[in-house]
């Protein structure tokens, strides 16, 4: 079986936790970063800094899949444009110490990181991050390139905007809307109101 190589955009704290949980997987077994601060930086988590965003499609040959691995959701969703304008696949990476239902749908180039928790009939968009200890229960949402971030909640229904970013410690209870690019500040819960939307 050959070695497969992974890019990760992005080689900043995130970027190393996304390597970190793509080779737990064993899905992959080599791990290549591009950062725009190539070719200043040349090597992070132990593997290559290989490439600025700007020359992905020069790397289309070596790599067999490319996820794009920064907080920010306005850069994460230029970058992932940037990898379908390189013809590059985009994949998924799911730490092998999530808990993810196969009744679950998850879009390409989403990172689901340790501990995290996707139910049943949960529906995940394109780049988002479901960050470690998350919970997106069952019947649950979440927008393309949506953010929640460590130990969020969300319960059953939840419906978070694209782009919406959770900060670490928010819950939501159940039948919640967030609307999209909402930031919500560390530790807000979120209730509905009598219109049925987040009110925190």
């Amino acid at each position: 079986m050959s070695e497969k190589t992974l890019l990760i955009i992005g080689a900043g704290g995130h970027g190393k936790a996304v390597a970190e949980a793509a080779l737990l997987s064993g899905e992959w077994q080599r791990i290549a970063f591009a950062d725009d601060r190539w070719p200043v930086l040349r090597e992070t988590f132990g593997w290559p800094v290989v490439s600025d965003v700007a020359e992905l499609a020069a790397l289309e040959v070596q790599v067999a899949g490319a996820i794009a691995a920064v907080g920010n959701n306005a850069v994460r969703e230029q970058w992932v444009k940037a990898v379908h304008a390189a013809g590059l696949p985009l994949v998924t990476v799911v730490h092998p110490c999530a808990c993810v239902s196969a009744a679950a749908v998850i879009g390409a180039g989403t990172a689901v990181m340790a501990l995290a928790m996707v139910g049943v009939d949960a529906t995940i968009g394109e780049g988002a991050i479901v960050n470690a200890h998350a919970t997106v229960d069952h019947d649950a949402s979440l927008g393309d390139f949506a953010h929640l971030g460590v130990g969020v909640q969300l319960a059953g229904g939840v419906k978070i905007g694209s782009r919406a970013w959770l900060q670490a410690g928010c819950s939501a209870g159940y039948q919640v809307v967030v609307g999209d690019g909402v930031v919500c500040a560390p530790g807000t819960i979120l209730q509905t109101d009598a219109q049925g939307l987040a009110a925190g």
